[in-house]
C-alpha cells in the first residue's frame, strides 16, 4: 500500500495523504463509515491517483448508502487496477439506483472478466440472480444459482449462492428442491441471516 501510494504522490503530500489514508482504514474497520470517508476524500485530494484510497472511499460511500459517489469511485476503482473484485457492488449500486440495462451490461462485463477468487465469482451470482429475482427472471436467476452439487462444509459465500438458488426454486414452483436447498443451508448455519424469514415463506407456499 505505502510503495503503491509513493509512486503515485508528489513527494511532500506522500506522508499527509498516507495519514488519512491509514485513519480511513482504521475507521472502516470499526465501521466508522462517515469518517471512513471524510478521511478517505482527505487523502484524495492529495493523492487521486491511488487506487486504496479510492477503494476506500467507494466502499465506505457504498456502506452509507451513497449510491452516486460510491458507483463513481467503484469505477475509477476498476479503471486503475482492472480488477473485477467490486464489480459485484457495482451490479447492487445500479439495482439500488433502478438501472437495470447497466446491471445486465455490468454482469456482462463480469462474466467476461477473470474474476479471480471464488467469494468475487459467487458474490457476483448473488448480487445478478437477486437481481434477475426482482425483475421476474426466476428461471435465469436459477441457472445461475443452481448448485448442482452442494459440498459437507460449504463456506458462506457458497451458502449466499444456496439462499438464492432456494429463492428461484421456489419462484419457479419447485418446492421440493427449495426445500431441499434450504435445509442444506439450515444444516450448514442455523444463523444463516435471511434463513427464519425464507423458511416461513417456504412453509406458507
Amino acid at each position: 500500500m505505502t510503495e503503491q501510494l509513493a509512486r503515485v504522490t508528489p513527494k511532500g503530500k506522500f506522508q499527509p495523504a498516507l495519514e488519512h489514508l491509514m485513519a480511513a482504514a482504521s475507521y472502516f474497520a470499526k465501521a466508522k463509515y462517515g469518517k471512513a470517508l471524510e478521511e478517505a476524500r482527505q487523502a484524495k485530494e492529495l493523492a487521486s491517483r491511488d487506487a486504496t484510497i479510492r477503494e476506500i472511499l467507494a466502499l465506505s460511500a457504498y456502506r452509507l448508502g451513497q449510491w452516486d459517489l460510491a458507483l463513481r469511485e467503484l469505477r475509477t476503482f476498476r479503471r486503475f487496477t482492472g480488477e473485477a473484485t467490486h464489480m459485484p457492488l457495482e451490479m447492487d449500486v445500479l439495482r439500488a439506483l433502478g438501472r437495470a440495462d447497466d446491471v445486465r451490461d455490468v454482469w456482462k462485463q463480469f462474466s467476461r472478466m477473470d474474476q479471480g477468487m471464488r467469494e468475487t465469482r459467487n458474490e457476483g451470482k448473488v448480487v445478478y440472480a437477486s437481481f434477475l429475482l426482482d425483475e421476474g427472471d426466476a428461471r435465469k436467476a436459477w441457472e445461475i444459482t443452481n448448485p448442482k452439487r452442494m459440498t459437507q462444509r460449504p463456506e458462506e459465500d457458497q451458502l449466499r449462492v444456496w439462499y438464492v438458488a432456494s429463492k428461484a426454486a421456489a419462484a419457479l414452483g419447485d418446492m421440493k428442491t427449495a426445500r431441499q436447498i434450504f435445509e442444506a443451508i439450515e444444516a450448514s448455519d442455523t444463523a444463516f441471516p435471511g434463513l427464519d424469514e425464507l423458511g416461513r415463506q417456504l412453509r406458507n407456499d
